[in-house]
């Protein structure tokens, strides 16, 4: 480059010494006129000549020199051109034929100019690519970082561009440069985040197209993938949702399916079916990200409408409260350890790379509850990972814990939380309430005590859940070995049955509160996960399995934690917990096949002092009333009737689910990413099978057709 400029300068100046030898300037008009043009031309050549000398390296005062008489010659120059042409007219026509006139000077000097504007513009344009392209490979780093996965593309650093670009000139000639929009391309999981988003690609797909946006400089029409506010990238997200559900036997419930009440044969739901359309499963998110020199601070936020506020309901507005489903912060170091709290899946949830928040690899099912047998968790945790080369990860958790407690036939003899209270802000809403009139012999006065079930329940929980977790990816598949400690405590009344025939301890023969106590019990399980994918990835296969006591409430079926036996303590149920998938993937569709089950164990004991068998899943409970449909419960026409002498606690759930995904329109594939429509069907048949009491086991079925159609944000 210093050798163009250099040899351009040396033609002018030698232009500008054989213009001289011409014939002398020819005064008046015409000379002015050519001196005042060229005094127009000379500060644009000395900007040109002023690029060169900055470009040169030493020497560059003897090029500014040579220019700056070449500048001057220039003016001469144009001025003998224009007497010199009357002197050729006036030449005798016996003269031999002058040669061909040079190239005026003036354009020579034109052309010049415009070569070095020319090149100015495309050296400011290729600052301003280089500028972008700088900014895209950062943000693309961030956003690798924040989902858990790194490619070789997306770190390489921004000083790998061609030094020869860096060394452009400074001191070009002004050029009017396009404004540069704060956008970065930002990766999204089309699963995002999560749940059951149906048509999932793998993560390395999204780093695929996040490279290309980094390759392809975006268009001044493509709408940005990722937000700037102050020094974070925020990236939002979600998609809405247009969803029904027909159930053969109605349960009164949306595209969410509460599994363990599932009707027996008796209720009248049974002979019934239901219809719902929803769009309550639409759900926004937005996820932040912070580069530090040696951390990645990220923040993640999802809700949904899948929450029912006071005065909810179908009848005309359908409204419905929003709720959240995911908020937490995490600060993941280079070093590979990463802290992370909030509310999020629980650790248990297995993952589809290392232990990365956002990767849950959930069912692909559009039924909320996902599938029996899968194996989760959205609750309070603080959770500390580190991660070894991409080949292993350990995490240990704390998370909320919560008991879930079933029995029957129990004394008033154990306390294990209450309902919410309005004030802590919890749900302090009740649902049934039963009256009780008791008439006092003597006076004959009638006494009458209410008593109300709650709609949520909160156990004084003694600590929080502890769960480890250890992840394998050696090359070929996906491994977990995960483990839960838990505690239960609740406060046991002792004397709360005495009576003259059966005295306290303590001799008191009426109930007390005397020597009330408080009994702890552990629980917790094991459990595994595998995913294999073969086919280029077209075909996945996933496994899971967890068993255990006291671990009912980590699974989609809702079986209960505990029991409680005749003296007040708890009494854990044993319980098992598993799901196989079968993922297939082709270019605009996903079909995915799931059968799970769980199981919970008998659990039951005996009570001395009332001869009762207290528990869950007593064989000596009676089920005779579980095939006997009875009248609704009041006149309303919205109240059915329950059941009477049907204990029918739950043995086993089994659920088998077919679906297909199929993406009508998806943006990824095209240049500027629109988002994302699909639609897909989901057929599912459960079956609830109970423990047998009287001789007698019933069990309930339903099959369920699901829909939905969907508009992704890209």
């Amino acid at each position: 480059m210093k050798f163009a400029w250099t040899l351009c300068a040396i033609l002018v100046l030698a232009t500008a010494l054989a213009g001289q030898t011409s014939a002398g300037p020819a005064p008046g008009k015409a000379q002015a006129a050519e001196t005042a043009k060229a005094a127009a031309t000379a500060p644009a050549t000395r900007g040109a000549i002023e690029i060169a000398r900055l470009e040169g390296e030493g020497g560059g005062a003897n090029t500014t020199s040579a220019s700056s008489s070449s500048t001057n010659s220039t003016s001469k120059t144009e001025n003998n051109a224009s007497g010199t042409t009357s002197s050729s007219a006036a030449a005798p026509a016996a003269n031999p034929p002058a040669p061909a006139a040079p190239v005026p000077v003036e354009d020579q000097v034109q052309q010049l100019r415009d070569l070095v504007l020319s090149q100015s513009k495309e050296l400011e344009a290729t600052r301003e690519q280089l500028k972008q392209q700088q900014q895209r490979m950062q943000a693309l780093e961030d956003q690798l970082k924040a989902s858990g996965v790194t490619g070789a593309k997306a770190s390489t650093p921004a000083a790998a561009v061609p030094s020869s670009a860096s060394a452009a000139p400074v001191a070009a000639p002004p050029v009017a440069a396009a404004p540069v929009p704060t956008i970065e391309a930002g990766v999204s999981s089309s699963r995002d985040s999560s749940a059951n988003a149906g048509g999932a690609a793998p993560v390395a797909a999204n780093v695929s197209n996040a490279q290309s946006m980094q390759e392809t400089p975006n268009s001044g029409s493509e709408a940005p993938t990722a937000l700037h506010y102050r020094g974070v990238t925020l990236l939002p997200g979600g998609f809405l949702a247009a969803e029904s559900v027909w159930r053969s036997r109605a349960l009164a419930s949306d595209v969410n399916t509460p599994f363990n009440s599932i009707t027996m044969p008796g209720a009248s739901q049974s002979n019934t079916s239901e219809f719902f359309g929803s769009g309550r499963q639409s759900r926004i998110s937005l996820l932040a990200t912070g580069r530090l020199k040696s951390a990645l601070l990220s923040g993640y936020y999802e809700a949904d409408f899948l929450s029912s506020a006071i005065t909810s309901n179908n009848n005309e507005s359908n409204s419905y409260s929003l709720r959240q489903r995911q908020v937490w912060g995490q600060a993941a170091f280079d070093n590979g350890w990463s802290f992370t709290g909030g509310q999020m899946w629980s650790l248990l949830t297995e993952t589809r790379h290392g232990m990365d928040n956002r990767t849950e690899a959930t069912p692909l099912t559009i039924d909320a509850n996902y599938s029996v047998g899968f194996t989760w968790a959205r609750q309070y945790g603080v959770r500390l990972v580190k991660n070894f080369n991409n080949k292993a990860w350990f995490g240990v958790s704390l998370e909320n814990s919560q008991a879930t407690v079933t029995t029957h036939n129990n004394a008033a003899n154990f306390l294990v939380g209450s309902a919410g209270t309005s004030g802590g802000l919890y749900n302090a809403g009740v649902s049934t309430c039963s009256s009780t009139s008791t008439v006092n012999s003597t006076t004959g006065a009638v006494s009458t005590s209410t008593t109300c079930s709650p709609i949520s329940t909160y156990s004084f929980n003694p600590s929080p859940d502890i769960i480890a977790k250890l992840v394998f990816e050696p090359g070929f598949g996906h491994y977990e070995v995960f483990g839960l400690f838990d505690e239960f405590r609740d406060r046991v009344f002792p004397c709360a049955e005495a009576s003259a025939a059966f005295p306290c301890a303590n001799g008191a023969t009426a109930p007390t509160t005397a020597t009330a106590y408080n009994a702890s019990t552990s629980g917790g399980g094991v459990g595994a996960n595998a995913r294999w994918s073969f086919a280029n990835k077209h075909f996945d296969f996933g496994l899971h399995g967890f068993g255990g006591s006291g671990i009912g409430r980590y699974a989609s079926g809702g079986l209960p934690d505990a029991s409680i036996n005749g003296n007040g303590t708890f009494h854990l149920v044993k319980e098992l917990q598993g799901l196989a998938t079968i993922e297939i993937h082709a270019p605009r569709t996903d079909i995915y096949f799931n059968a799970g089950s769980e199981y919970a164990a008998r659990t039951a004991s005996f009570d001395p002092i009332s001869g009762k068998v207290v528990g869950y899943g007593a064989p000596s409970f009676n089920n005779s009333g579980c095939y006997s449909e009875t009248l609704p419960a009041n006149g309303t026409g919205f109240l059915p009737g329950s059941l009477s002498s049907c204990t029918a606690d739950t043995r086993a759930l089994i659920e088998g689910t077919a679906g297909f995904w199929f993406r009508i329109y998806d943006g990824s594939l095209e240049k500027v990413n629109r988002g994302r429509i699909q639609f897909g069907p989901q057929f599912s048949y459960v079956e609830r099978e109970t423990w047998s009491g009287g001789g007698l086991q019933p069990h309930g079925l339903d099959a369920m057709v699901f829909t939905s159609f969907r508009y992704y944000l890209p």
